[in-house]
């Protein structure tokens, strides 16, 4: 029962986001250039790829960043630099950004060897002994994610920006996943885990 609860709690919860339009959100889009790159492949690792990333998630994160500006934290998704990005979109200028980096193609990325023995377990079972959950669980075998649920796509995402976010989630600086199911998962791992997983991801497919 709290199985289908959680369920119907993600669906409605990412149902709500306006669908988007690409062209619009092309002309929006040029302020995101200095760090998003031209295509949405950020070539600085510290910033995340937007390109292919699922329309709903990118929506929600662009007004979670406004939600904490306008509570002053107590709300939403802290960033200096995206709050005040954040801070003059409408509700419409956010879904149309989200359709039109979801349009996009994803650039490649490589998981190195030495990553695998670390991560491979972690990302598909977990570690029960610590109420590790699998990663796959939410994010599936290929690191795709579900549009409906709001878990995002981490595949081929830059290896440094996803574990900034793991480190921010483990010291919950980052707050505004779902439950707290990320918090959860991230306040066990270690660093050379947090490492590993960031690195596995990054060329799962």
């Amino acid at each position: 029962m709290k199985k289908l609860v959680l369920i119907f709690t993600l669906v409605t919860s990412y149902s709500a986001w306006a669908q988007g339009d690409i062209d619009a959100g092309k002309l929006k889009a040029t302020t995101c250039v200095a760090c998003h790159g031209n295509d949405g492949n950020a070539i600085m690792a510290q910033y995340p790829k937007l390109a292919g990333q699922h329309a709903d998630y990118l929506t929600k994160q662009l007004a979670d960043y406004k939600l904490a500006l306008t509570s002053d934290g107590a709300q939403g998704r802290s960033n200096a630099i995206m709050a005040g990005m954040a801070s003059a979109l409408s509700a419409t200028d956010m879904a149309d950004l989200g359709a039109y980096f979801s349009s996009l193609p994803i650039s490649p990325n490589t998981t190195p060897e030495a990553a695998i023995a670390i991560a491979e377990p972690l990302y598909r079972f977990g570690d029960p002994e610590r109420d590790i959950a699998a990663c796959i669980s939410c994010h599936g075998p290929r690191g795709d994610g579900t549009s409906l649920s709001g878990f995002p796509k981490i595949s081929g995402q830059n290896a440094q920006y996803t574990q900034l976010q793991l480190q921010h989630f483990r010291a919950g600086t980052r707050n505004n996943d779902l439950n707290a199911m990320m918090r959860s998962v991230a306040e066990k791992l270690n660093d050379d885990e947090i490492n590993a997983l960031s690195a596995y991801v990054a060329g799962l497919h």
